[in-house]
């Protein structure tokens, strides 16, 4: 393991349990985009959605390095604020030399790290038969437009990027974290062919009372090829002194009983199950919630520019 990403995970670990919920009021900073790159060019780009409620940043940041015959392999990164406020020069370097992705980081117009009631709406899906989708921490924001997303993302974010590089569309992945990672979840389970690559850091499986499974059980029905990795943490927060608990924490921790402690374990071995799947499993027991968000990172960028051994394959039992 590179020495950056040792020290990193060190720091990440030693910290843990204060970031253990992420704080989604957090402002960005500079980040390497304001900073630039000896790597990479960055860009900046401003969309908005078809109802006009959602307003996005998109950066995109093109290797300096000469494309590839065949174009860049491009990694698509959700709550775009975050991770680009995580991302480091060292692992630009390393991207370099392993054969330098497309990077597109997909945020949201605000200063802060995230948009708590864009994400909650764009990264949940639909509920059968259509009813109001009420998110489960905090109940003042609406979920379910997955799909409408998705469809943004298709029919003008990947062609924004590729008006920017020439892009390998066989070489596609999407990373997210948390309701970006059930996201993620959704979109391979109900787009599979959207993406080549899809990578989920510990996704909000109790969503709903664990619907993204549901959606995992008919897809596995299905018997599709595809190639996902799944990352979790394992530390807990330290709960406060009784009746001082944060409201969302409490929710948060409610709605995570609805499934079981290994329910991300399970669903690889159930996916890592079908014929000519590729799934790639790893818990980060030192980890908390918020932590994995930067911690997932690197193997994420490492994976979209086709470093296989970036996480070990699960092999179905």
């Amino acid at each position: 393991m590179k020495t950056w990403l040792s020290s990193f995970v060190l720091l990440l670990t030693v910290s843990g349990v204060a970031m253990a919920k992420p704080d989604l009021s957090q402002p960005l900073g500079p980040t390497l985009a304001d900073r630039g790159s000896a790597h990479y060019q960055f860009t900046q780009h401003m969309l908005s959605s078809a109802d006009r409620h959602r307003h996005y940043r998109i950066w995109v940041a093109v290797p300096t390095r000469v494309a590839p015959v065949a174009g860049y392999p491009v990694l698509y990164l959700l709550d775009g604020n975050a991770a680009l406020g995580a991302l480091q020069e060292e692992q630009l370097a390393d991207l370099d030399r392993l054969g330098p992705p497309v990077l597109v980081f997909v945020g949201y117009a605000t200063a802060l790290r995230f948009d708590p009631t864009a994400r909650a709406y764009d990264y949940t899906p639909p509920l059968p038969g259509g009813e109001p989708v009420i998110d489960d921490i905090n109940r003042q924001r609406l979920g379910g437009g997955a799909d409408v997303f998705l469809d943004l993302l298709e029919e003008r974010i990947k062609p924004l990027a590729q008006s920017q590089a020439r892009i390998d569309l066989q070489r596609q992945s999407l990373w997210g974290h948390s309701y970006g990672g059930l996201l993620t979840l959704h979109a391979l389970f109900t787009r599979p062919d959207s993406f080549q690559r899809y990578i989920a850091a510990d996704p909000s499986l109790w969503w709903q009372g664990g619907f993204i499974l549901q959606e995992a059980q008919a897809f596995i029905t299905r018997d599709q090829a595809f190639d996902l990795t799944l990352l979790t943490g394992g530390a807990t927060r330290k709960h406060s002194p009784a009746g001082r608990d944060d409201p969302d924490v409490r929710a948060r921790r409610e709605a995570i009983a609805a499934v079981p402690a290994n329910a991300a374990e399970q669903l690889a071995g159930r996916l890592a199950a079908i014929a000519h799947a590729i799934v790639r499993y790893r818990r980060n027991p030192e980890l908390s919630h918020g932590a994995m968000l930067p911690a997932s990172l690197g193997p994420a960028l490492r994976l979209s520019a086709g470093d296989d051994a970036a996480v070990a394959r699960v092999i179905a039992q």
